[in-house]
């Protein structure tokens, strides 16, 4: 979803800052939203707030609530589908391989 937003908004994409705060991704905001999102999953009052700040004061309020409601509904069907058993197909991973490998998360996949 996020490539093909990109390119519907011509944004010169870089995912590798997905996985590296020090690299920019190329969208507006974009590493202080990875940030909110990282300060959440560690469960971070001040990283959260901090972050929270960052987004409105540059992008504003609206785009803070924004971030978070994609974020509660990527948690949500990610719960949905471990909780069903739901795997990802094989021909999924060959297809997002190359995004995989750029994120370094293959290490993740579960056998």
């Amino acid at each position: 979803m996020l490539r093909v937003s990109a390119l519907a908004f011509g944004y010169d994409l870089n995912i590798a800052g997905i996985g590296d705060p020090s690299i920019a991704i190329g969208v507006p905001g974009g590493n202080h939203l990875l940030a909110l999102v990282d300060a959440t999953m560690a469960g971070s009052p001040d990283g959260i707030t901090d972050s929270q700040r960052a987004i409105i004061d540059e992008l504003g309020p609206e785009s803070l609530v924004d971030a978070a409601s994609v974020f509660g509904n990527f948690e949500m069907m990610n719960r949905v589908a471990e909780g069903t058993g739901i795997s990802i197909p094989a021909q999924a991973i060959d297809r997002m391989k190359d995004t995989i490998d750029k994120l370094g998360i293959d290490s993740l996949q579960k056998s």
